[in-house]
């Protein structure tokens, strides 16, 4: 099971300006991004971010309203068919043919691309060894958990051979051995040169899968980077969470000379520090009582609660 790319193109993906509007609702407000050979790439976002549509976009399901974009070089509004000929798509809900056994899901998907018959079974046989489907080939869909699904979904989408996989929440509802299962196999993948951008919701996903993110919210890119340095920027090192009373929040926070920053909610005060621990220390020396105190490393999740806030998305 070899991927390789023998085009050229200094990019993957290539946006810029790119909007979209559905009924005069602007779901995508011009952004711009960079997915690059080889990385894997993430869309980040509450409800209603524009991710989802960002991603049909890329895989040449929504046309643009405006901006370029460019997929292996290739404008997506004038050669869909050869971008979606080099694509493979994880969708979010499962599409599987639950009339077909296991391994007939991918040799029936393989005539989609003319691939002989011959090749797609061998092909199959390589994929479903690799996911660890091997003792299921024969087995219906139905008989399937739901890692497995999501398993089988990922070797379809790679019958293609694809330059890059689009997974649109590629470990939702699943047990967290599953998910760490669809991880290392996502990770390998990676390893052998397969280009990935995916969307999640789960913070350590990112953390634990992307090169690079960006964080979107509201149709506009709010912030780009890999996972460690956007931690870094926005949090730094730690984080001191407290509980005190409302007075004490200020005091605090005017004379708290080791904080980089710091958020609210409700009666939690989150601290940003480099030394969390010196700075709870600090506290508890000025006569501050806390209802409640923890230090710990500040996370992926602690970034995009700063820069999208606490409140739902519908």
């Amino acid at each position: 099971m070899a991927y390789s790319d023998s085009h050229s193109t200094p990019s993957v993906v290539e946006a810029r300006g790119l909007r979209k509007n559905y009924d005069g609702i602007e779901a995508v407000r011009g952004v711009d991004f960079t997915v690059h050979r080889g990385e894997c790439f993430g869309f980040l976002g509450p409800n209603g971010a524009g991710k989802t549509t960002t991603m049909r976009m890329i895989g040449c399901v929504s046309p643009m309203t405006s901006g370029e974009l460019h997929v292996f070089g290739l404008d997506v509004a004038k050669s869909m068919r050869e971008i979606k000929r080099r694509l493979g798509v994880v969708p979010q809900e499962a599409n599987l043919d639950e009339a077909l056994p296991v391994e007939e899901n991918l040799t029936v998907y393989a005539r989609f691309f003319n691939i002989p018959s011959k090749t797609a079974s061998e092909r199959a046989n390589d994929l479903l060894e690799f996911m660890e489907l091997t003792e299921k080939a024969r087995a219906k869909v139905s008989e399937l958990s739901g890692g497995m699904r999501r398993r089988l979904l990922i070797s379809r989408a790679l019958m293609n051979e694809p330059d890059l996989l689009i997974l649109d929440e590629p470990t939702t509802g699943l047990d967290p051995q599953a998910r760490h299962l669809v991880w290392d196999k996502l990770f390998e993948l990676k390893k052998r040169g397969v280009t990935q951008i995916i969307t999640t919701h789960y913070m350590d996903e990112a953390q634990q899968l992307c090169d690079r993110l960006v964080v979107m919210d509201q149709g506009r890119i709010m912030e780009e980077g890999s996972p460690n340095f956007l931690v870094e920027k926005h949090i730094g090192r730690e984080l001191l969470e407290v509980r005190v009373e409302e007075e004490a929040k200020s005091k605090i926070l005017a004379e708290g000379k080791m904080i980089r920053g710091h958020d609210s909610y409700r009666d939690l005060l989150l601290l940003y520090s480099d030394n969390a621990e010196s700075l709870l220390e600090e506290i508890k020396m000025r006569g501050i009582t806390t209802n409640y105190a923890l230090v710990r490393r500040a996370t992926l999740e602690d970034v995009f609660l700063k820069l999208t806030g606490r409140r739902l998305a519908e």
